[in-house]
């Protein structure tokens, strides 16, 4: 399986973290730190990808979105062919109607 991500899912990790940055106040090492924590929990999918939940906020797509817990975020991602798309980094703490897959 090889993994890719999608521009919305960096997007959505950008605009998360610029939000840790000016809203929460995190320092830039902080935000760094976490990014790469995020990034490399993604990046373990290739080798765990069947062994997370099914999105519930996701089923009505019928793409068999999974997601991965990570503090307050999701790391969203689903299966197409030999692939794993990482679709969305989404904070929980948002009305999940936000998400996007």
């Amino acid at each position: 399986m090889k993994l890719v991500y999608t521009d919305q899912s960096y997007e959505s990790l950008d605009e998360s973290l610029r939000f840790l940055l000016e809203e929460q106040g995190w320092s830039l090492e902080k935000i760094l730190e976490f990014r790469n924590a995020m990034l490399d929990k993604a990046d373990n999918l290739v080798t765990t990808y069947n062994h997370y939940q099914q999105e519930e906020y996701l089923e009505h797509l019928g793409k068999g979105h999974r997601r991965i817990i990570h503090g307050y975020f999701k790391i969203i991602y689903r299966l197409e062919g030999g692939l794993i798309c990482v679709t969305d980094f989404f904070d929980t703490r948002q009305d999940p109607s936000k998400m996007k897959g």
